[in-house]
């Protein structure tokens, strides 16, 4: 009996590898693929939601924009073609969430600071008050690196709309002074087909955890 055994003790380690390489193989295969949903303006909440965009359901994409950075350039969607990237809206003089959110800008920042395929974009919701200058001296405090990160003003209607209309952020739509609008903690993951993958809490850092780990996914999904 031992013999017999050490005969067919080779073939029986052989078939046991096999087995295991085909268990991984079917069980891969069997895996579903991780995808990030597409948002369209009638999956989010409706007071986000400009009433023009409230129906639309599909096709979704971030309208475009041109804007001016902290070092006076004109900024285009031409700077994020080909690019995932996450955008956000706030004001320099805040002190309730937006110095948590641009804290957390940061974090992602150094996490990305290598990764050609991400970048980031904030808009000021003030534009009367954040005027190159100020976004500049902001950009050097916070140690902000101009070829990741944008921190954009201009036209104070022009930014209102895109909240509104293209990123689903803001609770205003800005027709009621210099200083009306609501903007959210909602920091929003844009993909390279300018589609809207995610929100996410841009004050918890559970969720900026969440959000990196999406990067991973959305990179994932432009490497098949």
């Amino acid at each position: 009996m031992i013999q017999f055994f050490a005969k067919f003790k080779t073939l029986a380690i052989v078939l046991a590898i096999l087995s295991v390489i085909i268990i991984s193989a079917i069980y891969t295969l069997l895996k579903p693929e991780e995808r990030l949903p597409i948002f369209q303006p009638d999956m989010v909440n409706a007071e986000l939601v400009d009433t023009t965009v409230q129906h639309v359901r599909k096709y979704h994409t971030v309208a475009d924009f041109k804007l001016i950075n902290q070092n006076g350039d004109t900024i285009t969607q031409d700077f994020y073609q080909d690019k995932i990237y996450v955008a956000d809206f706030f004001f320099t003089t805040c002190l309730t969430i937006c110095p948590v959110m641009t804290d957390h800008m940061l974090q992602i920042q150094k996490e990305i600071k290598n990764d050609p395929e991400v970048l980031l974009l904030s808009h000021t919701v003030f534009p009367k008050t954040d005027s190159v200058p100020v976004l500049k001296k902001y950009a050097e405090e916070k140690g902000i690196i101009d070829e990741k990160w944008n921190l954009v003003t201009g036209d104070k209607k022009h930014i209102y709309e895109l909240a509104r209309k293209s990123y689903l952020a803001s609770k205003s739509d800005g027709d009621g002074g210099p200083y009306d609008m609501i903007h959210t903690e909602n920091f929003v993951l844009v993909d390279k087909q300018k589609r809207i993958r995610g929100f996410y809490d841009g004050t918890d850092p559970e969720a900026i955890e969440d959000l990196m780990d999406d990067i991973r996914i959305l990179k994932a999904e432009y490497a098949d």
